[in-house]
């Protein structure tokens, strides 16, 4: 038996799910709809999908610009985590939904609504972070997920529903893409990629232009950090949403930042994902440079461990669960030293390191260098040596007393 709401607040994209839903949902619990629609930089007319939202059956659609909340509350403790999800994916639609599910909840309570509804697969991530994330921050909440129990169980078939009902719709079966896109990247799946063996098709990239087709040359810039967080480019402050922006044109015009993997999702299941993100892979790749010279060697191993943590609590979808927190100081504390700055030469396709500096380095040239001026005592590594050694020593004496008794 389907439960009864008065009033639901439905999570809203304009993509092809959430554009089906308005209508299904109206249809089917014949309740009041909320369209909630939150602004992570997507580059998206919000206007127009606000408008579109009201003629698909929508009593009322809020929109919030949500970007500086994205990079501050969101972005930012990631890159002081070093959050990339199987060594790869900088994490920018998981991210995006607990901040989106946050709202989405506000926006319920403030209205009275009874229950919320997502667009989110049976297979897919993003149930579980938008409904735990509700059931943490409001239980009372009503959670309707209609793609897992309406009758349109293929893309082609929502295709199929928006067309005969004249609801327009921003893919084709030819292009069936799903596309979720904000300031921190673009993450694309669907269609012929489904098949491992098959190159993402031309058209089917966003952010990025094909390496190939790049400038010529070379382009270098310097990042500037400050306690684990960039605010600067080339000398110039920036605020969060301006720099993140500025090195996406940056190294998406270079073709930098794309990502094609095969992922284990929550679920269980493995997931071929394709992704872009410019301005992620080269505030990552800075950011741990200057970790390299700014924490001693346990700090820095250590932090290695607890970074896949936590990436995998924000893939996970338990942003809001204790770990988080706990983590979260260590993390923070970690980051106090990381202040400098870290050159980088983008070209086509490629970024890399080509300098870096800060007043809390732990290299010491003079230790380092081969050459004149070398302050390494040498006789000093002898006794490390030996001492270094001794229980490899120990083990080899008894096992050389093992193999006598056993001839």
């Amino acid at each position: 038996m389907t439960r009864r709401y008065k009033k639901i607040v439905c999570a809203y994209s304009g993509g092809l799910d959430t554009s089906v839903m308005i209508p299904w949902l109206r249809d089917r619990y014949d309740a009041e709809i909320i369209a909630y629609t939150g602004d992570l930089g997507q580059g998206e007319d919000l206007a127009a999908i606000r408008r579109k939202a009201i003629d698909t059956g929508a009593a009322h659609a809020e929109v919030d610009d949500l970007r500086e909340r994205f990079v501050r509350e969101f972005i930012w403790p990631a890159v002081k985590a070093s959050a990339l999800y199987e060594g790869l994916y900088p994490l920018h639609t998981a991210l995006g939904r607990p901040l989106l599910a946050q709202r989405l909840v506000e926006v319920a309570l403030e209205h009275g609504a009874d229950a919320i509804a997502h667009g989110c697969t049976a297979k897919g991530n993003d149930q579980v972070r938008f409904e735990i994330t509700a059931r943490a921050l409001a239980p009372q909440l009503g959670i309707i997920a209609p793609l897992r129990e309406w009758e349109l169980l293929t893309r082609e078939a929502e295709v199929d529903y928006a067309i005969e009902r004249g609801i327009p719709i921003p893919i084709t079966r030819e292009k069936p893409y799903s596309i979720d896109q904000n300031l921190w990247g673009c993450a694309i799946e669907c269609g012929e990629m489904e098949d491992l063996w098959t190159e993402p098709p031309a058209d089917a990239w966003q952010m990025t232009k094909d390496p190939s087709n790049a400038p010529r040359g070379s382009v270098e810039l310097i990042i500037h950090f400050e306690r684990g967080i960039p605010v600067a480019i080339d000398g110039r402050p920036m605020g969060g949403v301006e720099l993140i922006t500025y090195l996406n044109d940056l190294a998406g015009g270079f073709g930098v930042g794309r990502i094609d993997m095969v992922e284990n999702r929550v679920v269980g299941l493995k997931s071929r994902e394709v992704y872009e993100a410019p301005g992620a892979s080269l505030i990552h790749m800075a950011h741990t440079e200057l970790e390299r010279i700014c924490l001693d060697r346990p700090t820095f191993n250590y932090k290695r461990k607890l970074s896949q943590d936590y990436a995998n609590i924000i893939y996970d979808g338990v942003w809001f669960g204790p770990l988080r927190d706990c983590l979260q100081a260590f993390l923070d504390k970690s980051q106090e030293v990381i202040t400098g700055e870290v050159r980088i030469r983008v070209s086509a396709g490629l970024a890399r390191i080509t300098g870096r500096r800060s007043p809390y380095s732990l290299y010491d040239e003079g230790l380092a260098t081969y050459s004149e001026g070398d302050t390494f005592d040498r006789e000093a590594a002898s006794g490390f040596m030996e001492l270094y050694g001794l229980s490899y020593r120990t083990v080899a004496e008894v096992r050389r007393r093992m193999a006598r008794e056993e001839g």
